[in-house]
């Protein structure tokens, strides 16, 4: 595990969406599973890493341990339009090494869709890329 992706969203559905588009069209490898992630977590590790304070709060939170290194995944990140905010946490913030033990005992996200059915918002930035 090189880094860790936070994704914030007002909802669980976006936050599946940016998951699903980090692998697709980010061309980013998970190291484990994307984890659920209490929201005011996940915004506690954005004010500990930006140092600056929200603008708002989001209502549904995810983390995933990448095999990419975090320039990687940060360059990757900034070419595609994930429908949430995705925060890259590497080993150069403090945070990091608390969240290493910590993402383990968090539950699962299954990120399965039906098969064939590609979600809308995923259609969207597909063709937002175009």
């Amino acid at each position: 595990m090189n880094s860790m992706a936070v994704v914030r969203a007002d909802d669980a559905a976006k936050v599946r969406i940016a998951l699903y588009d980090l692998v697709r069209y980010g061309h980013m490898t998970f190291a484990d599973h994307a984890r659920k992630l209490e929201p005011t977590f996940a915004d506690n590790i954005l004010v500990h890493i930006m140092k600056s304070p929200l603008k708002a709060c989001c209502l549904a939170a995810a983390i995933v341990p990448l095999e990419d290194p975090p320039s990687m995944a940060i360059g990757r990140l900034r070419k595609i339009h994930p429908p949430a905010h995705v925060i890259i946490v590497s080993p150069r913030h403090e945070i990091y090494h608390e969240l290493v033990n910590y993402v383990d005992i968090l539950p699962e996200i299954d990120l399965t869709f039906e098969q064939g059915a590609e979600p809308e918002a995923v259609r969207q930035t597909a063709e937002a890329q175009v």
